[in-house]
Order: C-alpha cells, then sequence, then structure tokens
C-alpha cells in the first residue's frame, strides 16, 4: 500500500495541472477575445501616451 500513497499526490498534481492547461486554452478566442484585445490595446495607448507627453520627442 506504500506505492499508492506514493502515487497519489502526483496523480492529482498531474490532474489539476492538465485541467488547467484545458482551462486556459478553451478560453482563448470566442467572445471574450475582443474584449481583451481592446483592454490591451488600451493599456499600449495609455503607456505610449504618457511615455510621449513625458518626453517631447521634439527636443
Amino acid at each position: 500500500m506504500d506505492y499508492v500513497s506514493a502515487l497519489v499526490p502526483p496523480v492529482v498534481m498531474a490532474v489539476f495541472f492538465v485541467s488547467v492547461i484545458v482551462i486556459i486554452v478553451k478560453s482563448q478566442g470566442g467572445p471574450n477575445k475582443t474584449k481583451e484585445d481592446d483592454a490591451v490595446d488600451a493599456a499600449i495607448a495609455r503607456a505610449e501616451s504618457a511615455k510621449q507627453t513625458a518626453r517631447p520627442e521634439n527636443v
């Protein structure tokens, strides 16, 4: 029975890891993709505008 107790934790962790990967892959794309892309584009635009106001390029 020692081999069963030695194998249970790795098996549980493997199942958990595979389920996390499956959830991540399934959540990519679909109706949430445009919302996530818009949020990333807005964050990039804010970062670029902050960089331009902090350091004018005509100097």
